[in-house]
Protein backbone atom coordinates (compact mmCIF):
# COMPACT_ATOMS: atom_id res chain seq x y z
CA UNK A 1 0.00 0.00 0.00
CA UNK A 2 1.71 3.37 -1.18
CA UNK A 3 -0.13 6.96 -1.71
CA UNK A 4 2.26 8.16 -4.82
CA UNK A 5 4.49 10.77 -4.59
CA UNK A 6 2.42 13.06 -6.34
CA UNK A 7 0.81 13.80 -3.22
CA UNK A 8 3.94 14.69 -1.13
CA UNK A 9 5.06 16.94 -4.33
CA UNK A 10 1.59 18.49 -4.20
CA UNK A 11 1.93 19.24 -0.52
CA UNK A 12 5.19 20.36 -1.11
CA UNK A 13 4.24 23.21 -3.49
CA UNK A 14 0.98 24.05 -1.74
CA UNK A 15 2.89 25.02 1.08
CA UNK A 16 5.55 26.39 -0.55
CA UNK A 17 2.45 28.51 -2.78
CA UNK A 18 1.69 29.90 1.06
CA UNK A 19 5.18 30.69 2.42
CA UNK A 20 5.29 33.06 -0.67
CA UNK A 21 2.46 34.54 -0.71
CA UNK A 22 3.53 38.49 -1.33
CA UNK A 23 7.17 37.76 -1.46
CA UNK A 24 7.92 35.41 -4.77
CA UNK A 25 6.02 35.08 -7.77
CA UNK A 26 5.43 31.06 -7.77
CA UNK A 27 6.56 29.30 -10.79
CA UNK A 28 6.46 25.81 -12.00
CA UNK A 29 10.51 26.44 -12.78
CA UNK A 30 10.76 27.77 -8.66
CA UNK A 31 8.67 24.68 -7.55
CA UNK A 32 10.54 22.29 -9.50
CA UNK A 33 14.00 23.94 -7.83
CA UNK A 34 12.50 23.68 -4.83
CA UNK A 35 10.90 20.02 -5.25
CA UNK A 36 13.53 18.69 -7.04
CA UNK A 37 11.02 17.61 -9.70
CA UNK A 38 11.21 17.94 -13.33
CA UNK A 39 8.89 21.09 -13.96
CA UNK A 40 6.47 19.06 -16.69
CA UNK A 41 5.65 16.96 -13.34
CA UNK A 42 5.03 20.38 -11.13
CA UNK A 43 2.95 21.36 -14.27
CA UNK A 44 0.62 18.37 -14.56
CA UNK A 45 0.79 18.37 -10.36
CA UNK A 46 -0.20 22.48 -10.47
CA UNK A 47 -2.68 21.69 -13.26
CA UNK A 48 -4.30 19.36 -11.65
CA UNK A 49 -4.52 21.29 -8.25
CA UNK A 50 -5.81 24.49 -11.02
CA UNK A 51 -8.63 22.24 -12.42
CA UNK A 52 -9.76 20.47 -8.23
CA UNK A 53 -10.12 24.39 -7.27
CA UNK A 54 -7.46 24.49 -4.80
CA UNK A 55 -5.22 27.03 -6.68
CA UNK A 56 -5.18 29.69 -9.04
CA UNK A 57 -2.78 30.19 -11.51
CA UNK A 58 -3.12 33.71 -13.75
CA UNK A 59 -2.93 32.41 -17.48
CA UNK A 60 0.58 34.04 -19.03
CA UNK A 61 1.68 35.73 -15.91
CA UNK A 62 1.96 32.63 -13.65
CA UNK A 63 2.19 33.43 -9.57
CA UNK A 64 0.42 30.43 -8.36
CA UNK A 65 -1.70 31.25 -4.86
CA UNK A 66 -4.24 29.68 -2.84
CA UNK A 67 -8.26 29.88 -3.87
CA UNK A 68 -9.18 28.79 -0.41
CA UNK A 69 -8.04 29.70 3.07
CA UNK A 70 -5.65 26.36 4.24
CA UNK A 71 -7.60 25.12 6.84
CA UNK A 72 -10.76 24.84 4.29
CA UNK A 73 -7.93 22.82 1.94
CA UNK A 74 -7.57 19.02 3.60
CA UNK A 75 -5.29 16.59 2.32
CA UNK A 76 -7.83 14.24 0.85
CA UNK A 77 -9.19 16.81 -1.45
CA UNK A 78 -5.45 17.37 -2.76
CA UNK A 79 -5.13 13.75 -2.84
CA UNK A 80 -8.02 13.08 -4.67
CA UNK A 81 -6.90 16.00 -7.29
CA UNK A 82 -3.88 14.08 -8.18
CA UNK A 83 -5.30 10.33 -7.91
CA UNK A 84 -9.20 10.48 -8.39
CA UNK A 85 -9.46 6.70 -8.45
CA UNK A 86 -6.25 6.47 -5.94
CA UNK A 87 -7.84 5.68 -2.80
CA UNK A 88 -10.28 2.81 -4.38
CA UNK A 89 -7.05 1.18 -6.25
CA UNK A 90 -5.02 1.48 -3.16
CA UNK A 91 -5.53 -1.65 -2.07
CA UNK A 92 -5.90 -4.45 -5.12
CA UNK A 93 -7.24 -7.86 -4.77
CA UNK A 94 -5.37 -10.38 -7.37
CA UNK A 95 -7.54 -11.52 -10.40
CA UNK A 96 -8.18 -15.15 -9.77
CA UNK A 97 -11.94 -15.44 -9.73
CA UNK A 98 -12.46 -17.61 -13.12
CA UNK A 99 -10.10 -20.14 -11.06
CA UNK A 100 -11.68 -23.64 -10.10
CA UNK A 101 -11.05 -23.43 -6.16
CA UNK A 102 -14.22 -22.04 -4.36
CA UNK A 103 -11.48 -19.48 -2.40
CA UNK A 104 -10.46 -18.15 -5.38
CA UNK A 105 -14.04 -17.86 -6.86
CA UNK A 106 -14.91 -15.83 -3.97
CA UNK A 107 -12.40 -14.11 -2.68
CA UNK A 108 -13.20 -10.53 -3.62
CA UNK A 109 -16.50 -10.70 -1.91
CA UNK A 110 -14.66 -11.92 1.61
CA UNK A 111 -12.97 -8.69 1.14
CA UNK A 112 -14.63 -6.32 -0.11
CA UNK A 113 -16.42 -4.97 3.10
CA UNK A 114 -12.92 -5.45 5.49
CA UNK A 115 -10.91 -3.10 2.43
CA UNK A 116 -14.16 -1.03 2.10
CA UNK A 117 -14.18 -0.19 5.70
CA UNK A 118 -10.02 0.51 5.25
CA UNK A 119 -10.89 3.17 2.66
CA UNK A 120 -13.12 4.89 4.66
CA UNK A 121 -11.06 4.87 7.47
CA UNK A 122 -7.91 6.17 5.39
CA UNK A 123 -10.25 8.68 3.52
CA UNK A 124 -11.75 9.80 7.16
CA UNK A 125 -8.19 10.60 8.49
CA UNK A 126 -7.04 12.40 5.42
CA UNK A 127 -10.48 14.79 5.43
CA UNK A 128 -9.52 15.40 9.01
CA UNK A 129 -5.65 16.59 8.11
CA UNK A 130 -5.91 20.29 6.53
CA UNK A 131 -3.17 22.27 4.72
CA UNK A 132 -3.23 24.59 7.70
CA UNK A 133 -2.34 21.57 10.04
CA UNK A 134 0.63 20.49 7.75
CA UNK A 135 1.53 24.55 7.35
CA UNK A 136 1.72 25.19 11.08
CA UNK A 137 3.63 21.71 11.86
CA UNK A 138 5.90 23.37 8.74
CA UNK A 139 6.19 26.52 11.07
CA UNK A 140 7.17 24.37 14.39
CA UNK A 141 9.88 22.81 12.36
CA UNK A 142 11.37 26.17 10.76
CA UNK A 143 10.74 28.22 14.13
CA UNK A 144 10.45 25.62 17.10
CA UNK A 145 10.83 28.42 19.45
CA UNK A 146 7.52 30.25 18.79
Amino acid sequence: MQISMKCSIAVHCLIFIHEAKGTAKVTSNLLAKSTGCNPVIIRNIISSLKKAGIITVPRGTGGAELCADPSQITLYQIYTALEPDGLASLIGIHPCQDRPCPVAQNIRKVLQTPYNKIEDSIKETMESITLQSMIDEFDHIVNPLD
